[in-house]
């Protein structure tokens, strides 16, 4: 059974309550954040690494690779390009000692081909639109050469005929 602490008891006489625990004062986010980051250097975590890692590598080049993994005191490190991994193989022991002076206990490293999925830039509705190929007022209007319908020329040039003969054929080839 849990002994609760002295400031959480207080007695009576023959008497002795459980009080609730003193709530600590509110901490502004950005103290709190603050406290967070100076833990994760305290501890060397992996989020301190990956904030640090454009100035332990430089500038030149923390865009072509990133830490991947901290485990036991090793360092995984994928690099964009094979010319990259060379480069950062060949100055291993210069990165082993920006990582030491700027305070990770990283003893050794491994250097792997990572191809980071980048997040692809969407086009806005707008510029798709612009372009879609059923608009008539920029493609102007054609006759569907199987179905003899009136079609948007931007159609016919995409599919060879008419968006609604498109579907059909669409529809017979999954059957098929």
């Amino acid at each position: 059974m849990a002994v609760a602490p002295d400031s959480q008891r207080r007695r009576l006489p023959g008497l002795e309550l459980l009080q609730p625990p003193q709530r600590r004062p509110l901490e502004q986010l950005k103290s709190c954040l603050g406290s967070l980051q100076r833990g994760w250097r305290r501890d060397n975590h992996f989020a301190a690494l990956w904030q640090d890692w454009p100035v332990i590598v430089g500038k030149r080049l923390a865009p072509h690779c990133r830490p991947l993994e901290l485990r036991r005191g090793t360092l995984t490190i994928g690099a964009s390009h094979p010319q990259w991994r060379q480069a950062l193989l060949y100055n291993r022991p210069q990165l082993l000692n920006a990582l030491a002076s700027a305070g990770y206990s990283i003893r050794n490293l491994r250097v792997q081909q990572h191809h980071a999925v980048e997040f692809a830039q969407t086009e806005d509705e707008a510029t798709i639109w612009a372009r879609h190929p059923s608009r008539i007022d920029i493609h102007g209007m054609g006759t569907c050469p199987s179905c003899n319908r009136l079609a948007s020329k931007g159609e016919i040039k995409l599919w060879d005929h008419c968006g609604f003969c498109h579907r059909q054929h669409l529809i017979q080839s999954t059957k098929e």
